[in-house]
């Protein structure tokens, strides 16, 4: 009789999809050849910390078929605990289409991803989580623009999370074509902000949720409805903080790590709030924690793929160093 592996102490959720990067330049409508990958801003960090030691649980739906397999296979084989990763019989997974762009550009993307399995989710997903044995949830803004049901998951994930005393990292990910409307998703996704400890929004997007210009006033918006720390990403320039620390509050910033050769900007996001997330969680100082990220978010630039560039915790202790 085997003994059952002890539940995750990070909880992640979210759409996995089956992607698909061109393999020369040039308009999807010309390319040939296309390598497959997994892509999803919830999965790339949950593999970054995975990478790093953290034992990391997945929840999600893709469809029964051999993308779904495909992405199961690859996120266990990442180290992934796939114990609440769900195959529907009845949707498909999602596909994800990406040119291969020159010059560091922002790489056009084409989404397959209506009805798809993961956009089926729900509360009755989440039915077996033991949120007692969780340390920590990440969530981004992804998963409630995808369904109304998704939404109902993404309060049941932070408020059950919040019961159990695990911290919270949110991070906004806007995909303002999945909403209906700008205030539902400025309105919704703020709410959201205000039951996290951590709150990680580019620059860009604290701008568009908040109608405030800059990253003092962005982050105080976020301090005031609940969140303890604001981490605004401030791309090649780097990343701002402003949190409250042992009653006292403090502000910095920290500049970006120059890179020579930006391959594919897709992901930097993502490897930016792995080395954020993973250094407070080392029980790291904050200034720690954005060199951190600033550091993985340039690593995860300097290649083709979302999460290829993500270290291994052996990796990351020789950069540190």
């Amino acid at each position: 009789m085997t003994t059952p592996s002890p539940s995750p102490e990070i909880l992640a959720f979210g759409e996995a999809m089956t992607l698909f990067v061109a393999e020369a330049a040039g308009e999807l409508a010309e390319v040939e050849r296309f390598q497959r990958r997994i892509a999803g801003a919830d999965t790339n960090v949950a593999i970054g910390l995975a990478r790093l030691g953290f034992g990391v649980g997945w929840l999600s739906r893709v469809g029964d078929d051999g993308f779904g397999r495909y992405i199961r296979h690859t996120l266990e084989a990442e180290g992934l605990d796939c114990r609440h990763l769900t195959g529907d019989p009845d949707a498909s997974t999602g596909l994800i289409f990406k040119e291969r762009a020159q010059g560091g550009a922002d790489p056009h993307v084409e989404y397959f991803r209506r009805g798809s399995a993961a956009s089926r989710l729900s509360p009755e997903d989440a039915r077996a989580v033991n949120f007692g044995a969780a340390r920590h949830l990440h969530a981004t803004g992804i998963p409630p623009a995808l369904s109304a049901s998704c939404r109902e998951l993404s309060w049941h994930m932070l408020e059950r999370a919040r019961q159990a005393g695990a911290s919270i990292s949110f991070d906004p990910n806007l995909r303002p074509s999945l909403w209906a409307s700008e205030a539902e998703m400025r309105d919704t996704l703020n709410a959201m902000a205000g039951h996290a400890d951590w709150v990680l929004p580019g620059l860009a997007e604290g701008r568009r949720l908040t109608g405030l210009d800059t990253p003092h006033d962005i982050a105080g918006f976020y301090l005031d409805r609940g969140a303890r720390a604001v981490i605004i990403k401030l791309g090649p320039e780097g990343s701002y903080y402003r949190g409250t620390l042992d009653g006292h509050e403090e502000s910095f910033e920290i500049p970006g790590v120059a890179v020579s050769n930006v391959v594919d900007t897709v992901g930097a996001g993502d490897g930016f709030a792995v080395g954020a997330i993973s250094a407070l969680l080392d029980g790291r100082s904050p200034r720690e924690a954005l060199r951190r990220g600033n550091l993985i978010g340039a690593l995860a630039v300097q290649v083709p793929g979302d999460m290829e560039g993500l270290p291994s915790r052996e990796r990351l202790t020789e950069l540190e160093a």
